[in-house]
Order: structure tokens, then C-alpha cells, then sequence
């Protein structure tokens, strides 16, 4: 599932539709959001490196850790500073987001202040300014995108950072337009959901197409105390956390997955729900007194059972009942052999025939002429 995830992302949206966007959800007791995205970003810089993505570039907002951080990241995963250059690019949003350290270092006091920042990366002293903020996001991705006409994926590793110096509405604002771009491919970013009030959660869910929450697999017995069960089911936590997806497709459905997430060395790793889970699940169903599914037998004699009006082929003359006269009867009456039809030996051409009730019935009768049939 969460490849399905990074395959939705790589392939981007349609012509005329809003580019999809992944919303990562985790809480203080299962804190594995940032794993989460850091695999979701290394699939995708992959799909890109390779060249297997409709994106030329990928361009990061970093909020809460140094571009440094994701330098080494990429790094490690097999993708050089030098190369991931022409297609790898970072805002810095978390060095000097309100432009302090620069005024400082103006003054002549300390002579260096950035000393977690990036040659790669674009600094942003300004995080507040929402207008700002689009236009460099904007201008980095045309520097990704060949010619200015290729496209590119947007991820913000923190909105619940961007949150702190914007208002709901503007952030909702910004990730709405980066969505409409006709550059922007794909979309995705990281918040904490119980860092805010639920209209603030429901607003920044409300504008992704992908919903991923990271829940507990041990809840805490009491969320006050520090006893040794909760201490043993946070140490459980951050090990393990089940990986819920709720997709909002283009029909309008919604189709809920879960999926099992577990820490290793080497990153995170994701596997089906284990059988206890769908026994407990199967469980959940509500026990009836009938059977829901029919035997061999009850299915070879429903096929047996000859239905009104259904016309069986066997090689005679088709008989259209009327409602008002039986077929056994005898079959040389006049009115049985009015209502007949006869297979049209040209089956190129259609042939609509209707007879009136009665004679007394005006041509141009309102009444169904289908009144009467036994149906």
C-alpha cells in the first residue's frame, strides 16, 4: 500500500485536475511521521534519479531539520550532493525563518550564523509572507523543470512548522494553489496532528487526496501517568504503528487501507495486517441465522427455473405473452395468432409492432398499453 502511495505521487495527476497530495498524520504517542516521510521522499527521489517519474525535479521545504539532514539522506541512499543538484533542490526554511540571524550577522557581531545551511539550498528569511513564499517556491521549480515546461513535486516536511507562522487560512491558501499549478505534479507533506485543534486538522486533511495516519498498536493505559505499562507500550510504539490510508478517488468513493509499519536498521518497513487482525476483523461481522452464499446445488436449480416473458429459443416459433391469453390454449385462435411474431428473416432491419387493447382505444390513448400485463 504505501508503495501504491509513492506510485500515485510519481505518476502525478491528469491533465485540467489538481495534482494528488499525501497528508502524513502521527501523534506524540506513535512519533514515526518523520520516517514515514523520509521514505516517501527517497522513493520518490528514485523514481526521479532513474528517470521513471513524469517529475524532472523534486523540490523540499525544509521547516523542522537542515538541509544538511536530507543531503546526507539522499546520500545514503545512493544519490551524490553533485548529481542530485540538477534535480534535487531545498528551500531553507529552517536556518533563519524570520531573518534574525541575517540582521546579525549585518551588524558584524559573528561573522557566521548559518552553519547548518546548504549550497544547494535556497534561504528563506521570511517564512510569514505566504506570497513570498509561492513566488520561490515557484521559481525553484522552474529551475527543475526542463525549460520551464516540465514538472515537479513539492514536499513541506512540517506543516505543523508552517503553521506557526501562518494562519490556517493562508496555509490552506498556499498548498490549495501549489495543488491548481499546472507545474506542480504531486504534493506532499507532514503534520502533528495533536499539536492542533481538530478544525485545523480537518482543514489540512480536507485538501489532500491521500490521508495516512500513523496510529499505535498499544494504547497507553492512562495518558497522565508514567507507569511501566505505558512506558513498555510507547517502547512498542516506536518500534511498530499501523499505517492507515484513506484515498478519496475521482468518483467520489473512498477506499480505506491499513498495512503494518515496523522500524529496522535500514529504514522503516511496511507488511500486510497479520492474521490476528483480520480474525479480529472477521470477528466484527455480525452472526445471521441464513446462510449468505448460496450451495452447487441451490445455484443449479435457480439456472433450471424458467423465468416469465424470457424468451427460451428453443427452436419454435417466439410467442410473446400478452397478459390476457394463455399460450396452452388453443393455438389456431385468431387473436393468438394476431399477437405473434415471427423472427424477421432480414436481421439488419428493427420492426416495432403494437395492437391496441380494444378497439374502442383512440390512437393517440394516454393510457400504458402496458397496463395489463401480468409482470
Amino acid at each position: 500500500m504505501a508503495e501504491w502511495i509513492c506510485r500515485t505521487l510519481r505518476d502525478g495527476g491528469l491533465e485540467g485536475e489538481h495534482a494528488p497530495a499525501l497528508a502524513i498524520s502521527d501523534t506524540i504517542n506513535c512519533p514515526l511521521g518523520t520516517l514515514t516521510f523520509d521514505h516517501v521522499l527517497s522513493q520518490l527521489s528514485s523514481f526521479i534519479f532513474f528517470q521513471k517519474c513524469q517529475s524532472s525535479g523534486l523540490l523540499l521545504v525544509a521547516l523542522s531539520r537542515s538541509p544538511l539532514y536530507y543531503a546526507q539522506l539522499l546520500k545514503r541512499k545512493g544519490y551524490g550532493a553533485v548529481s542530485s543538484n540538477t534535480w534535487f533542490k531545498v528551500l531553507d526554511c529552517y536556518t533563519d525563518p524570520l531573518g534574525w540571524k541575517g540582521k546579525i550577522m549585518e551588524t558584524g557581531a559573528i561573522r557566521n550564523m548559518h552553519p547548518g545551511s546548504s549550497t544547494t539550498a535556497k534561504l528563506c528569511k521570511n517564512v510569514g509572507d505566504v506570497e513570498k513564499l509561492m513566488a520561490q517556491i515557484l521559481e525553484l521549480g522552474r529551475e527543475l523543470s526542463e525549460d520551464g515546461k516540465g514538472r515537479f513535486v513539492v514536499a513541506f516536511d512540517s506543516v505543523s512548522e508552517l503553521l506557526r507562522h501562518m494562519t490556517i487560512s493562508s496555509v490552506a491558501a498556499l498548498l490549495s494553489k501549489l495543488r491548481s499549478n499546472d507545474r506542480v505534479s504531486s504534493l506532499f507533506w507532514l503534520f502533528h496532528s495533536d499539536l492542533h485543534e481538530t478544525p485545523v486538522t480537518a482543514a489540512i486533511e480536507y485538501l489532500s487526496s491521500m490521508k495516512a495516519t500513523i496510529d499505535p498498536t498499544v494504547p497507553l493505559v492512562d495518558q497522565q501517568g508514567g507507569s511501566s505499562e505505558n512506558l513498555s507500550a510507547m517502547e512498542q510504539n516506536l518500534r511498530r504503528a499501523k499505517f492507515c490510508v484513506r484515498v478519496k478517488r475521482r468518483n467520489g468513493r473512498v477506499r480505506m487501507m491499513v498495512e503494518e509499519l515496523y522500524v529496522e536498521k535500514s529504514g522503516i518497513k511496511f507488511t500486510s495486517v497479520s492474521s490476528e487482525a483480520d480474525v479480529a476483523a472477521q470477528n466484527l461481522v455480525p452472526k445471521v441465522q441464513f446462510n449468505l452464499q448460496l450451495t452447487e446445488k441451490e445455484r443449479n436449480d435457480r439456472a433450471k427455473v424458467v423465468l416469465p416473458f424470457e424468451h427460451q429459443g428453443n427452436g419454435k416459433t417466439i410467442q410473446i405473452y400478452d397478459g390476457r391469453k394463455s399460450l396452452s390454449e388453443d393455438g389456431n385462435d385468431t387473436n393468438l395468432q394476431q399477437h405473434s411474431v415471427v423472427e424477421n428473416s432480414d436481421s439488419s432491419k428493427g420492426e416495432i409492432i403494437y395492437f391496441r387493447d380494444s378497439d374502442d382505444e383512440m390512437p393517440d390513448s394516454d393510457e400504458d398499453p402496458d397496463d395489463d400485463l401480468d409482470i
